[in-house]
Order: C-alpha cells, then sequence, then structure tokens
C-alpha cells in the first residue's frame, strides 16, 4: 500500500528496494524555500542495519502488510524477550536489538502492541504514558521550587528522567514513554 511520506510515523513498516524496514524516527521539515521533504531513520530488518532516507514529502512510499495486535509479555531471558498472544496463546520471542529502549518498560504481564512480518516481531508499541517510582533524585534546595528548573531522577525500572524540583524519592510519577519525559504526579 503506498503512502505518502509525511505520514510516516515511528513503527511503521516501509519497504524500499525490496528490503523490510522499521521506521525509528520520521521528521519533516518545511523551508522557507524550497522543497519540503521528510528524513526518516530506518533499521532494515533482515540484519538490523540503520539507514536514513530523505524524501519530498508527496513522494509515495510503500508501507508493508504487516500485522499489529495485542500481546502480553511473560519474560526475557538469555534468547531474548517471549510474548503471548492472548488469543490464541501463541508466543513469539524478539530480539534485544528490536526491543532496543523499551526493554526497562517491560513487566512481565504487560500489555503492548508488537507488529509482526511472516510470525517474526519487527516492531514493539508501548502505553503512551507509564507510572513509575522514584528511586533517586537530589533533595530540595530551598528558594528552588520557585524557578522552573528541572533535577535529574532515577526511577524504578532503570530509566533517567528530569523532573520538578517538588519531586522525592518515593513519588509515583507519570512519564512518557516516547521521549522518557516526565508527564505529571501519579494521582494514585
Amino acid at each position: 500500500m503506498k503512502v505518502i511520506a509525511s505520514s510516516l510515523r515511528k513503527g511503521n513498516v516501509v519497504e524500499v528496494d525490496g528490503r523490510l524496514y522499521v521506521v525509528l524516527k520520521a521528521e519533516n521539515f518545511h523551508p522557507g524555500k524550497g522543497t519540503p521533504t521528510t528524513s526518516v531513520d530506518m533499521r532494515r530488518i533482515s540484519d538490523g542495519v540503520k539507514v536514513t532516507e530523505r524524501w519530498k514529502t508527496t513522494e509515495q512510499v510503500e508501507k508493508a502488510n504487516v500485522d499489529e495486535r495485542e500481546y502480553d509479555f511473560l519474560y526475557d531471558d538469555g534468547e531474548g524477550f517471549h510474548f503471548m498472544n492472548p488469543e490464541t496463546y501463541d508466543q513469539v520471542v524478539a530480539n534485544p536489538d528490536m526491543i532496543g529502549d523499551a526493554a526497562p518498560y517491560l513487566s512481565p504481564g504487560m500489555r503492548v502492541f508488537l507488529q509482526t512480518f511472516e510470525g517474526n516481531p519487527i516492531a514493539i508499541e508501548l502505553p503512551q504514558k507509564m507510572t513509575v517510582e522514584v528511586a533517586e533524585t537530589e533533595p530540595v534546595v530551598k528558594g528552588q521550587t520557585a524557578s522552573s528548573s528541572y533535577k535529574p531522577a532515577m526511577t524504578n525500572i532503570g530509566v533517567r528522567v528530569m523532573v520538578p524540583p517538588h519531586i522525592d524519592v518515593g513519588t509515583r510519577i507519570v512519564i512518557n514513554t516516547a521521549d522518557n519525559t516526565y508527564v505529571e504526579r501519579a494521582r494514585d
């Protein structure tokens, strides 16, 4: 199925020169003069090689027909990350390269969207927001609360995030999984 380059998003799978690539990052550039372009960072599925392509935003790109459905994360071991289809109980194993930055977010029983091509996992989509607990951060410095400065904090899942000064160790916060940014204090 052909789509215009500007509609590509992270996680999409495209076919270029007969090979499948998963989109890692897509940015549209609209210069004051000249042709708007879309720059796409992709990983070749067959061997994991990363490539960057640039297309005109209106250029047609072949989007591969992949199967996307919910899977439950089971566990990870030396073989890879194991997922199970909750409807058919079929299990698939994803290699650590495919999981990439998503690895710290995965916890047993968690439901994620997996894209598979011919039964092999090629891309993962996490929930957009997740609640985590702050494991370590600097103490509040008196008078610092009025400014809009952020301080580094380490979460219980091992992800580093910048948080407002009023957040202390043990506080549960909501973070955006796409870019590891603080969203708000958890309401639970």
